[in-house]
């Protein structure tokens, strides 16, 4: 068969001759962001001696009139507050898991110096036996948590107001829990929102198992700065709204005291705690949340212990 006369053989022209190689073309360089971009030279905090620090969620109106700059589109929100914040806890997967692809592009927004921690299903920890919803809380870690790789901090387990310290329902459920991801370690810690987990008996059975317990500051739910496990895990929940930064500077000062013991390996006896105090040990990664409260003035509380565990 004749061939065409456009008819080019592959790799060479018309009579055979090899085709020159393509020129190389330089590799794409990133967009540098405009002199305006409220994430011009934004390039993360990470954690401050081992202390992480940071808000609920990301996505809130209030925040857009004093967290948020005026030109930064709320689809950028996670971006900017990630480099802002060195943690951020996700409240929405207490409602719902979300999508693998979800986790993915929420990691890919942030700067590698940053972590999430979720809040499990409240379906998993808040309906029904514990001992029976196990496979429902793998179900949750397997359904794409490692989309986050790096950026996976803590999980944490809030158990009703309503359910009480029951040892055999709460074994099952916590043994059950896988220890990695992923060749990951995992993070476990448990909210505990019932006064009958203010016993020594479930401080020995959450230390036997390594299970860290949230230390809540508030006047609503059990409070107990007891260590249980290998991390500390603080949420407070005292903003006020008549101060500008949630809290007063001298409260702010007592918290970046108590963070910096607990990275230290050290307790906080000025704390509520059901047993004596513990004696200094290894050094521990600390994460602090400021939670409801006065929420529209929790980035400025935030951001402002940051600035003190800094020396600002």
């Amino acid at each position: 068969m004749n061939k065409r006369k456009d008819e080019t053989p592959a790799g060479g022209d018309l009579f055979g001759a090899p085709a020159p190689a393509p020129a190389k073309r330089p590799p794409a360089k990133a967009a540098a962001p405009a002199a305006d971009d409220p994430l011009a030279g934004a390039t993360g905090v990470g954690a401050i001696d081992g202390i992480r620090c940071g808000i609920g969620g990301w996505t809130y109106a209030p925040w857009r009139d004093n967290f948020y700059p005026p030109k930064l589109v709320q689809r950028r929100e996670l971006e900017y507050a990630s480099r802002q914040l060195s943690s951020i806890e996700i409240n929405g997967t207490f409602y719902s898991a979300q999508k693998p692809a979800t986790y993915a592009k929420w990691a890919a927004q942030t700067p590698d110096t940053f972590v999430f921690s979720l809040k499990a299903p409240g379906r998993v920890t808040q309906a029904g036996a514990l001992a029976k919803a196990t496979a429902q809380a793998r179900a949750f870690i397997d359904g794409g948590l490692a989309e986050f790789g790096e950026r996976l901090g803590p999980i944490l387990w809030q158990l009703a107001p309503g359910r009480r310290f029951d040892a055999d329902d709460l074994a099952p459920f916590l043994d059950a829990l896988p220890r990695t991801l992923d060749g990951r370690a995992l993070k476990h810690v448990l909210e505990v929102r019932h006064p009958s987990f203010l016993a020594p008996q479930y401080l020995q059975f959450a230390r036997e198992r390594r299970i860290a317990t949230v230390f809540t500051d508030s006047d609503e739910y059990p409070s107990l700065a007891d260590i249980t496990g290998d991390f500390v895990y603080a949420r407070l929940m005292r903003s006020r709204a008549q101060v500008a930064t949630g809290y007063p500077d001298d409260e702010l000062d007592a918290w970046a005291r108590r963070a910096q013991a607990w990275a230290r390996g050290e307790d906080n006896p000025d704390l509520p705690h059901v047993a004596e105090p513990t004696s200094a040990g290894a050094a521990r990664e600390v994460f602090v949340y400021f939670i409801s409260a006065a929420k529209h003035r929790n980035p400025a509380a935030a951001t402002r212990l940051i600035g003190k565990l800094r020396g600002d």
